[in-house]
């Protein structure tokens, strides 16, 4: 199992960008996808953007393309989250983790399925607000 490591998280106005970081992010053989989840207070966790390993695919959940861009540094395995245009409804704690198969970025799969990921960070709360 890896270690993540989030960090970049803080307080923005509406309109705002953050950038987060996940330090760690390996891929490997069980666990070929690596993404950004959010959960809100009294919500699921979410994915909201992914990549793989296998395949030239990422995947963003409706609520954030063209406003977040998610990226990976190979030489430093970090993976990052640009958050641009934040809005009021992005606030959450943001988490990064392991996944089996991008198809489990889309959905609430956690904690109902924890075998569909591998290892998570201990999240890195957003705030926005004005």
């Amino acid at each position: 199992q890896v270690q993540l490591v989030e960090s970049g998280g803080g307080l923005v106005e509406p309109g705002g960008s953050l950038r987060l970081s996940c330090a760690g992010a390996e891929f490997t053989p069980d666990f070929p996808t690596i993404g950004w989840f959010r959960q809100a207070p009294g919500k699921e966790r979410n994915g909201v953007a992914c990549i793989s390993n296998n395949y030239p695919i990422t995947y963003y959940t409706d609520s954030v393309k063209g406003r977040f861009t998610i990226s990976r540094d190979n030489a430093s395995h970090t993976l990052y989250l640009q958050m641009n245009n934040l809005k009021p409804e992005d606030p959450a704690v943001y988490y990064c983790a392991t996944v089996k198969l991008i198809h489990y970025c889309s959905g609430s799969y956690f904690p109902e399925r924890p075998h569909f990921f591998g290892s998570w960070g201990q999240g890195t709360q957003v705030t926005v607000s004005s």
